[in-house]
C-alpha cells in the first residue's frame, strides 16, 4: 500500500497535497469546484479519449476518514488506468468535516440529503459541474459506524446485482452479515435498489447522481470501527474489483 499516515488522517490540507502531487504527475489539472469559509474543495478530470466519463467520490462525512484516503491511495497505485481512461473524481467533499471528524459540514448540515439543492453552497456547485455530463457509473465512498462488516448500497435493474459476486469475494474486510439495514433488505453485503427511494429526508449524492442519468450508482461502506489500515484497504480493494468485472465492462472502460 502507498503511504499512509495514519496520524494524518484528518489533515485535509495533506490529503489534498498528495492529490495535487498526483495531478501533476497525471498532467490534469486540479480544479476548485468551490470555496467554503476560507477552504478549497477540488475536483479532477483525468484525460481518457472518452466522452463517458466514471465518477469517484468520498468525503462527504467527515468522520469517514478511511474512504477519503482509500480513494487517494487506489488512485496512486492505478496512475496508468487514470491516465488511460476518463475519471472525474471529487477527492473530499467535505473538507471542514474531515478537519473536525464529524459527520456534518461547516454548517452543522449533512450534505448527503441536499445533493437535489440548487442552492447550497456545495451543491449547488457540484450539480453544475455533474450537469450535461454523460457518466456510466457512479462510486460513491463512505463509511457506517454501526457496520459488521463492508457492504454497498447498488441502484441499477441488474438482476443479478452487479456488485453480487464482488461482495463474496472481498478480503480485507468481509461482508457484512446482517440481513436488514436502515430498513433495507440485505443479501451477503448487497442492497439494491431498482428505483430511486422515496420519502427520503432528503436526497444523497447517489440518488441525484441517477437522477441526473447515471445507469449505475454503487454507496460502498466499510466499518468504522475496524482498524483504519484494513478499512483504507477495503476501499482500495473495491473499486479494483468494481473496475475490472466483467459484468460492469458493459457500463464503463476499464
Amino acid at each position: 500500500m502507498s503511504l499512509l499516515p495514519l496520524h494524518r488522517a484528518h489533515d485535509y490540507r495533506f490529503l489534498m497535497s498528495r492529490w495535487r502531487t498526483l495531478a501533476l504527475r497525471l498532467k490534469v489539472k486540479f480544479h476548485t469546484l468551490t470555496v467554503v469559509q476560507g477552504v478549497k474543495i477540488h475536483w479532477l478530470e483525468t484525460n481518457g479519449e472518452e466522452s463517458q466519463a466514471i465518477y469517484l467520490s468520498s468525503g462527504v462525512h467527515g468522520d469517514e476518514a478511511a474512504a477519503a484516503w482509500g480513494l487517494l491511495i487506489w488512485a496512486e497505485e492505478n496512475e496508468p488506468l487514470l491516465s488511460k481512461h476518463r475519471f472525474l473524481i471529487l477527492p473530499c467533499l467535505n473538507p471542514h468535516g474531515l478537519m473536525l471528524n464529524t459527520r456534518v459540514d461547516h454548517r452543522g448540515l449533512d450534505i448527503n440529503r441536499r445533493f437535489h439543492l440548487e442552492e447550497d453552497e456545495i451543491c449547488g456547485p457540484w450539480r453544475r459541474l455533474i450537469a450535461g455530463r454523460d457518466i456510466t457509473i457512479g462510486l460513491c465512498l463512505h463509511e457506517d459506524y454501526d457496520g459488521q462488516g463492508c457492504y454497498v448500497y447498488e441502484l441499477s435493474r441488474h438482476r443479478p446485482p452487479v456488485t453480487q459476486e464482488i461482495m463474496a469475494n472481498m478480503k480485507a474486510i468481509p461482508p457484512d452479515p446482517r440481513r436488514s439495514m436502515d430498513g433495507n433488505r440485505a443479501k451477503a453485503g448487497v442492497i439494491q435498489r431498482s428505483k430511486i427511494p422515496i420519502h427520503l429526508p432528503g436526497l444523497p449524492e447517489a440518488v441525484v447522481l441517477h437522477q441526473l442519468g447515471c445507469g449505475l450508482t454503487l454507496t460502498f461502506e466499510t466499518p468504522s470501527e475496524f482498524s483504519f489500515e484494513d478499512r483504507v484497504r477495503a476501499q482500495v480493494e473495491f473499486l479494483n474489483a468494481v473496475l475490472s468485472s466483467p459484468r460492469i465492462a458493459g457500463n464503463t472502460h476499464p
